[in-house]
């Protein structure tokens, strides 16, 4: 069955989900010898059972499975109980709390360092673990996890947060997320996905400091971080909020865009929901304009003239898309929003969806064809940031946005 031009059909989505997605982490990537899941899978299918594990990766599949349990069903539990007693048996710090960064195969810790990004996925599934399961513990662990960044990583003098801290919670000279992020003390990518998580939280903890913060949260993004006049996000900052780089991320200017909104609405302030959405259109429509390729797919990333850094095509930024377009749709009735994400859905299934092997393919040329481990060694089922999450989340997203009523 195909698609209308500008319609996506939630059967396509949930099958999509259900017998591909969520079928292949369940029944490909679960270590059953060592606990936990396999950290890393090649693009050929091939296992690699000694590779290092993320503490990223299994918070999201912990997030993943808890919302699939959540909206799609029971049979999706045990998986989320599998991720939840590994993360809380192996990364997480018994002597000084939060979470590891890194493990290796057998569950020992390799980098003990506490990124701000990785606690903020750890409230972000275990909020999610607790919506599924009614588990009190999970809502405990997560309200742990934001008093030790509001304890250790919060800028009392410049608002925000930090990037990273070492195990004991003490400053780092090397902060960076990842090889090629640039290392500054505050960053785009880490205050967006903490403040993700704080809307996880607020779901079921309605804490003062936790809706001070929240709302500190979106004056950042939409003060700072979000440039009105180009409709995209500033991705690096010095501690004062200082821009330090010019370059654009149509990826994460298009999850923003509807993260934005979705923190408002959940925090429930009238002036903040109407700027979030008014930002929110100012980053999809850049996107729209700028970062979609002719056969509908989006663009990864440019420098600050507009020419493109990285043509090749991301997983991860075809999922937001499909949802940042969808959201835009529905805040504006614009069917160029609704088109365009029809568009990237019929990409994602022609293109991205591996149909050999399972999962999606990490990257692919600009032209559509998936890159391999000899050209990008980044290519990878599963990896130290290939994961369920984007994935899964845009269908569980398309499921609710398109029920009827």
């Amino acid at each position: 069955m195909a698609t209308t031009r500008d319609e996506i059909r939630v059967e396509r989505v949930r099958t999509e989900l259900v017998h591909n997605i969520l079928q292949f982490w369940m029944s490909r990537v679960v270590d059953r010898e060592h606990g936990g899941f396999y950290g890393l899978i090649d693009e050929n299918g091939h296992v690699d059972g000694q590779s290092p594990r993320a503490s990223v990766v299994n918070t999201r599949i912990l997030w993943t499975f808890s919302a699939a349990t959540r909206v799609l069903g029971e049979q999706y539990r045990s998986t989320a109980d599998r991720a939840y007693d590994y993360i809380l048996k192996k990364f997480w710090d018994m002597e000084q709390g939060g979470l590891f960064w890194m493990l290796d195969w057998q569950g020992n810790p390799i980098s003990e360092r506490k990124q701000t990004y990785g606690q903020a996925f750890g409230i972000y599934a275990f909020a999610e673990y607790f919506r599924a399961s009614g588990e009190p513990a999970a809502a405990e662990t997560a309200k742990r996890l934001f008093r030790l960044l509001e304890e250790h990583c919060h800028d009392r003098d410049f608002r925000g947060y930090v990037e990273a801290l070492g195990r004991q919670w003490q400053p780092l000279a090397d902060m960076r997320l990842s090889e090629k992020d640039l290392n500054c003390p505050k960053s785009m990518n880490t205050h967006l996905h903490v403040m993700e998580a704080y809307t996880g939280l607020l779901r079921l903890w309605r804490d003062d400091l936790l809706e001070a913060r929240q709302a500190e949260l979106l004056d950042i993004m939409l003060d700072r971080i979000v440039d009105s006049g180009s409709g995209h996000l500033r991705l690096f900052f010095d501690q004062q909020w200082n821009s330090v780089s010019p370059h654009v991320s149509y990826g994460h200017d298009i999850e923003a865009s509807w993260l934005l909104v979705e923190a408002a609405e959940v925090l429930g302030d009238a002036k903040r929901m109407e700027r979030a959405r008014e930002h929110a259109m100012k980053l999809a429509t850049a996107v729209l304009q700028e970062g979609v390729d002719r056969d509908g797919s989006v663009f990864y990333e440019a420098d600050g003239s507009g020419a493109l850094v990285d043509s090749n095509k991301h997983w991860w930024v075809q999922a937001e898309a499909v949802v940042g377009f969808t959201n835009a749709y529905q805040i504006s009735g614009d069917q160029r929003f609704r088109t365009a994400a029809s568009r990237v859905w019929d990409y994602i299934e022609a293109k991205v969806v591996d149909r050999v092997h399972g999962e999606w393919h990490s990257r692919l040329s600009r032209d559509g064809v998936p890159l391999t481990a000899e050209n990008d060694p980044e290519t990878y089922l599963v990896g130290p940031w290939k994961c369920p999450y984007h994935s899964a989340r845009a269908c569980l997203e398309m499921i609710e946005r398109l029920r009827p009523g």
